[in-house]
């Protein structure tokens, strides 16, 4: 079986919604967006870094595919994060997309995504990393599919925007494997459940 790790920033309030520009989610009138910006050091890279360097697959809710479409696919600027994107196997669960040929290396998920990842991670393969998709990992989470969050907490808050942890959840239990403070502030929190 497949594990599905979620790496995700976050406010200390809670906020996942817009991180990198302002214009990136403005679901339900979002102001805030970039408040990620001015954070990013070389120990974040080297821990982000960290989890490219492992074997596995990626996981996307169409949102996020699609604007990760527009940073990363089909640049070709050496960057060892563009190379990654671009050629690891991306699934996309989605109930309005047809097709994932926007974007190399995409398979679709169609359909119920608790329904469809249950169903892919029941599979033998490698292990799923989801990037952002805050609606894909609230469902997740409440169907009790996710293993590891990495949180990157951010010192501030906003007082506004789609949290991490919002709705109908099941008790669940993590344990710190691991905890890494970056030059901003941000604190890189690894948790496992039990």
């Amino acid at each position: 079986m497949r594990s599905i790790s979620v790496t995700m920033s976050v406010t200390l309030d809670g906020v996942v919604q817009g991180l990198g520009r302002p214009d990136e989610d403005t679901r339900g009138g979002f102001s805030h967006g970039g408040w990620g910006n001015g954070y990013q050091d070389d120990v974040m890279a080297r821990e982000m870094g960290k989890g490219m360097s492992r074997p596995g697959d990626m996981l996307f809710g169409r949102r996020t595919w699609e604007d990760f479409i527009g940073a990363w696919g089909g640049r070709e600027d050496g960057n060892p994060f563009t190379t990654h994107m671009n050629g690891v196997t991306k699934y996309v669960a989605s109930t309005t997309l047809e097709d994932a040929g926007a974007w190399q290396n995409s398979v679709l998920l169609a359909g119920d995504a608790e329904k469809t990842v249950a169903e892919l991670k029941a599979l033998p393969g490698n292990d799923l990393s989801v990037i952002g998709s805050a609606s894909l990992v609230h469902s997740l989470h409440a169907a009790g599919l996710v293993d590891r969050y990495t949180l990157l907490i951010h010192p501030l808050t906003l007082g506004a925007g789609l949290r991490l942890f919002e709705g109908p959840a099941p008790l669940t239990e993590f344990t710190l494997t691991s905890s890494v403070p970056t030059t901003k502030g941000v604190i890189i929190a690894q948790y496992d459940r039990r």
